[in-house]
């Protein structure tokens, strides 16, 4: 078991102790006041972790402590592992951006799209393009999530039983068939919606590579990367690290809730997002896109693969509130912000929620865990609990701001 460890001192990394210090008291708070359990933050520069804290609880009631080596359900952080899983085949050849999905999942074929109406009365055309490899890594196939709530398909996925994106008691191949059966909320290319894309891909992958996807990832990606703990279950040994998981209540405090049944390989294997993982498995992870496909000797990606991932891949330059589907995506944290292949990218730093460098890309996890990486100040950042809000909370834009004051040159 490797375990994440502070390398360098704030100031030999360009990083202020005292603002560092502001921003664990800043999320302390959260903990004394029982918004958060417990939290892990770290920060490294040139690969180099330079801050390392952990505070309060992974398991409240037990008053089991928050470690360098707790597991953390990472959920959406699964969605760029998926991306490089299905990069290293495009790399190989066996698999290409501008191929139609239904090339290898038939179910695809003769897509329809939502034209008007609602219930029994919604009406749907032919697809005027297939929804491409490409546009499951962008988001921009035409696929939905059915919690949003905003549009006439979004209320087909729930009535097909995907409230949870799961089909129930389906397995990865049953779910994406019954997401094949529905219409596109739009043509494919023309609009980004945050959908169950990325499980589909996950699908795409265990077709073309011949294996599930549990196995690919860790034939492939955990294992070549040495994220020892990561993957989509955890064993008898592990399980006393994983972190209990909470939801917000209405009173302004946590409880504990229901998580991913990670006792046991899965039924369903989610490429969006399955994974439970330790901070030293994020870390590296973050270095092999730091590092531009290569960490300690072992290439997954070749550089030039690693930045058109991590570069923006909306038409016309657009950003997320701009191309967004409405009004599921009109707010002010995707301003300035682009999406490259299964991370998001910093466009415009002048028009961000938060501070931001050009170019950082990263992404997040519904139980309130955030990665980014900012080449511009070769800084990498990842922050760890395990809350599943009921409402959108300000802790990312206060971490971004808070790492901003702590950088020195």
């Amino acid at each position: 078991m490797a375990q994440l460890r502070q390398e360098v001192d704030p100031d030999e990394a360009g990083l202020d102790a005292k603002a560092l210090d502001r921003l664990d008291q800043h999320f302390a708070h959260h903990v004394d006041e029982g918004r958060l359990p417990g939290y892990l933050v770290a920060v490294a520069r040139g690969g180099r972790v330079a801050h390392l804290t952990t505070h309060g609880r992974r398991d409240v009631a037990a008053g089991l402590p928050v470690e360098a080596d707790t597991l953390w359900r990472i959920y959406s952080m699964t969605k760029p592992v998926t991306t490089v899983a299905a990069l290293i085949l495009v790399e190989e050849g066996r698999l290409s951006l501008d191929d139609p999905v239904a090339r290898h999942l038939p179910a695809f074929a003769d897509p329809q799209v939502y034209e008007s109406g609602s219930g029994a009365g919604l009406r749907t055309r032919p697809a005027a393009q297939p929804p491409l490899i490409r546009h499951l890594l962008t988001h921009t196939a035409g696929l939905t999530f059915a919690f949003y709530h905003h549009h006439p398909v979004d209320a087909l996925y729930r009535e097909a039983g995907l409230d949870s994106a799961v089909l129930p008691g389906s397995d990865l191949a049953g779910t994406v068939d019954a997401y094949a059966r529905l219409p596109l909320q739009f043509e494919p290319g023309t609009q980004w919606n945050y959908s169950v894309a990325t499980n589909v891909l996950g699908r795409v992958i265990e077709v073309v590579s011949g294996q599930p996807l549990d196995v690919f990832f860790a034939e492939r990606v955990l294992g070549p990367l040495g994220m020892t703990d990561a993957g989509f279950c955890v064993t008898d040994e592990q399980a006393p690290r994983l972190s209990e998981l909470y939801g917000d209540t209405d009173a302004g405090g946590i409880e504990p809730i229901a998580g991913l049944p990670l006792r046991g390989r899965p039924r369903f294997l989610s490429g969006s997002g399955g994974l439970v993982a330790s901070a030293y498995d994020v870390h590296r992870f973050m270095e092999l896109l730091r590092r531009r496909g290569e960490l300690d000797g072992v290439r997954l990606l070749a550089p030039g693969t690693v930045d058109l991932m991590t570069r923006n891949q909306l038409p016309g330059g657009a950003d997320l509130r701009a191309f967004g589907s409405r009004p599921a995506h009109d707010e002010p944290g995707n301003d300035g912000v682009g999406f490259g292949l299964g991370v998001s990218v910093v466009i415009d730093p002048e028009r961000t929620q938060a501070p931001s460098g050009l170019g950082t890309f990263g992404w997040s996890g519904v139980a309130t865990t955030t990665f980014w990486v900012d080449p511009s100040r070769d800084l990498s950042v990842q922050f760890m609990t395990q809350v599943r809000p009921k409402s959108s909370l300000r802790l990312y834009p206060d971490l971004k701001r808070l790492v901003h004051e702590a950088v020195t040159d």
